[in-house]
């Protein structure tokens, strides 16, 4: 499942790991630490996301002080994205909520979710190109395309986590 899950399971404590071995309580521990890791995984993902919207930040800041003012509102733009997506995943249902006890999500369903919300850090490595090559491309002519991609980028990572919400509706209905 990954490391968020195997460092959920480790630092178990001796009686959650005894009563785990009890029928039918085992599931409910397996459930938890699901949930835990999650929560871990999407504590981890806003934290790698904060630093790119940082980066973003700190690119709008560059330009206006070199007067180039051309691009701020498309970068405002992709860093409001951004900070949309980090607030979304900070927030999420993890398992802990109301919303859980009137929905039942098995164990395949919570491992399937923890995917999910591995996709969202993954596309982080999109984002962090998307921006890099920003950077990059400041006093060049293809800052208009790179920004533009920057944008849509940022715009893909709010619809992905819409899709996070659909998923758990999906599972609710089956």
């Amino acid at each position: 499942m990954g490391d968020h899950y195997d460092k959920v399971t480790e630092d178990q404590d001796p009686i959650k790991r005894i009563a785990s071995k009890i029928p039918g309580f085992g599931g409910y521990i397996e459930r938890e630490n699901r949930r835990n890791a999650d929560k871990l995984l999407r504590e981890s993902t806003a934290d790698r996301f904060q630093g790119l919207w940082k980066r973003i930040t700190e690119i709008q800041k560059d330009l206006a002080g070199q007067s180039n003012l051309e691009f701020l509102d498309d970068l405002e733009n992709a860093a409001m994205k951004v900070q949309t997506f980090i607030d979304k995943i900070s927030t999420a249902s993890y398992g802990q909520s109301s919303f859980f006890d009137a929905v039942k999500i098995d164990e395949e369903e919570l491992a399937a979710l923890y995917n999910f919300d591995l996709a969202l850090l993954s596309s982080s490595d999109e984002v962090e190109r998307a921006v890099d090559n920003v950077n990059t491309s400041i006093g060049e002519e293809g800052l208009p395309a790179a920004v533009s991609h920057l944008v849509t980028v940022s715009r893909e990572l709010v619809s992905a986590f819409e899709q996070r919400s659909e998923a758990i509706m999906a599972s609710a209905a089956e």
